[in-house]
């Protein structure tokens, strides 16, 4: 379902959802670097273009996506629900939906590598700092 009311009780949800994720899967970060990325992801689940949640069997957020000019901003799965194709069938729905293109991971997260070569996505270029100007290489893939 794509998100247009963006209500505090979603935004709450879809943090947990984050934290769950990130937790697992970006094994690079300290708690202290995680506990103040956090203080941003409101905001940014709030201001990106598409936010497409997928619930699960209780109509529970169980992962999401972001999506802003054919590019994916964010894209969490909940532990419980990895590897049963939510971050699947979330990405095709925004190649599909929202002219999904490009994208751009961490390096040291090689899980979420293989997974978007998986659904077809390339390198294309190679950063030493993130977007925010930490020490987090980024890889930017293209399909």
């Amino acid at each position: 379902m794509e998100a247009a009311d963006r209500r505090p009780v979603l935004i709450k949800r879809l943090l947990e959802v984050w934290e769950n994720s990130v937790r697992a899967t970006h094994l690079f970060l300290s708690d202290e670097e995680i506990k103040n990325i956090k203080e941003y992801v409101p905001q940014a689940l709030k201001g990106v273009a598409h936010l497409v949640i997928a619930e699960d069997e209780k109509g529970c957020a169980a992962a999401f996506m972001g999506i802003e000019e054919g590019r994916l901003e964010m894209l969490f799965v909940s532990t419980k629900k990895r590897g049963k194709g939510l971050g699947k069938r979330l990405i095709q729905y925004g190649i599909e939906n929202h002219a999904l293109k490009r994208l751009a991971v961490n390096e040291q997260n090689p899980q979420a590598i293989g997974f978007y070569e998986h659904m077809g996505f390339h390198v294309y270029k190679r950063t030493e700092l993130d977007e925010q100007g930490n020490a987090y290489p980024l890889l930017y893939m293209s399909r």
